[in-house]
């Protein structure tokens, strides 16, 4: 088969979507199946145009995939109208990448953002390709949970979009069970309701000497090292880290390290100076190439959610490959997640924004024996090694695309 995937973010965007969407790419391609992308410029967080320049469109290779890249209004972090103005640039422009890359047998959109699914839904009617929307949040719904968006008319458009999207894909991807029940849920057939969620390459992810240059550099030799990895966002409310280094602030051995990028690091970064934080530092984002070396360093790997009914049904990527690195994880949260670090027994789950809470798990975790670290990042390592890698999740996922056609 050959499979067109539209989306606004793709390496060397970072994010746990970019990620996914390629791993997606390359495993379809191992299978025996032909590729392309469209995407945009990048334009999200840390990315720079670099080579991209100013030219409009840009067709490359990225890891033997062909990538056409097309322009997108680049805009700052800030209100919800200018992120309106981004989206729908590349609505524009990706039907036009759309219409210079051959006609496939299945295109691949993801949402969000939400509306990238209009550009999918005409290239349907005007060429009949079929289009499976591929899910990785549920759009408007997390944007209202998280207060991102409170005017009525948008929430009540998008929430008919989101459904005219679903009725009319052949088939709805959701990256966790809590988006496909949800998506089950408002009318489509099981048949048309995809599995695929966040995985790992264990060829990427894997125990490396970190090296003693890192460690010197971070200033933490001889530290017990509990890693934040990626967004620094709204959804994640870092702010219990925050709180929970505080309460531990007198024992000196603890540090925690957040690594990467997003709205509300500098808010964090102020609310420790503020507080005369020693144990809290902060690292840029990364090349996803280096992350094994910060997995490496650490501890155990906090993965914090805020109290939602919406995010019990996350997953969060970050602990897949803590585990494929054999880091045991903390888990700040509930639902999906909880549930998994429960049957894998790869760490420790606390309830979210619970800095207490969170404050004991991290002491808990530093005062294990050698013994009893390694057996809980083993067990996480089996877990996603006969569970997450994506050589399986895609087998899985191509199974249920041909036995639901």
């Amino acid at each position: 088969m050959r499979f067109l995937l539209l989306t606004q973010y793709y390496p060397p965007e970072p994010g746990a979507a970019s990620l996914r969407l390629e791993a997606m790419a390359q495993e379809l391609t191992r299978h025996g199946h032909a590729v392309a992308v469209v995407t945009a410029k990048p334009h999200h967080l840390g990315a720079r145009r670099g080579r991209f320049g100013r030219w409009p469109v840009v067709r490359e290779e990225v890891r033997g995939i062909p990538v056409l890249r097309t322009w997108i209004w680049r805009v700052p972090q800030g209100r919800f109208w200018l992120r309106l103005l981004n989206y729908f640039s590349f609505v524009i422009t990706g039907f036009w990448g759309l219409l210079q890359s051959g006609r496939p047998d299945f295109l691949i959109v993801e949402s969000p953002p939400l509306f990238l699914g209009i550009t999918a839904y005409v290239y349907h009617r005007l060429f009949r390709v079929p289009y499976i929307l591929s899910v990785s949040d549920l759009w408007p719904e997390s944007a209202v949970a998280l207060g991102l968006v409170t005017n009525r008319t948008i929430i009540g458009v998008t929430r008919w979009l989101e459904l005219f999207l679903y009725r009319h894909a052949a088939f709805v991807s959701g990256v966790t069970e809590g988006i496909c029940q949800t998506v089950a849920e408002s009318g489509l057939p099981a048949q048309r309701v995809l599995f695929f969620p966040n995985g790992v390459d264990p060829a990427l992810f894997r125990r490396v000497e970190p090296g003693s240059d890192l460690i010197v550099r971070l200033g933490l030799t001889q530290k017990k090292i509990f890693l934040y990895p990626g967004t620094v966002g709204y959804a994640q409310g870092l702010d219990v880290i925050v709180e929970a280094a505080d309460i531990l602030r007198e024992q000196p051995d603890i540090v925690f390290l957040l690594v990467g990028d997003g709205p509300v690091r500098s808010a964090l970064e102020e609310d420790v100076a503020r507080r005369g934080l020693k144990n809290v530092r902060f690292e840029p984002l990364q090349p996803v190439e280096r992350m094994a070396a910060y997995f490496s360093l650490a501890q155990a790997v906090i993965v914090p959610l805020r109290r939602h009914k919406l995010f019990r049904g996350a997953r969060p990527s970050k602990v897949f490959p803590a585990w494929a690195v054999g880091i045991p994880v903390i888990f700040s949260g509930e639902g999906e997640m909880a549930d998994l670090i429960d049957s894998a027994q790869g760490g420790v789950v606390v309830p979210p924004e619970d800095a207490g809470a969170l404050a004991m798990a991290v002491d808990f975790m530093a005062r294990l024996t050698d013994h009893e670290w390694q057996a809980m990042g083993q067990n996480g390592h089996r877990f996603v090694m006969e569970h997450y890698t994506w050589s399986a999740i895609v087998d899985r996922w191509l199974k249920g695309l041909v036995s639901g056609g």
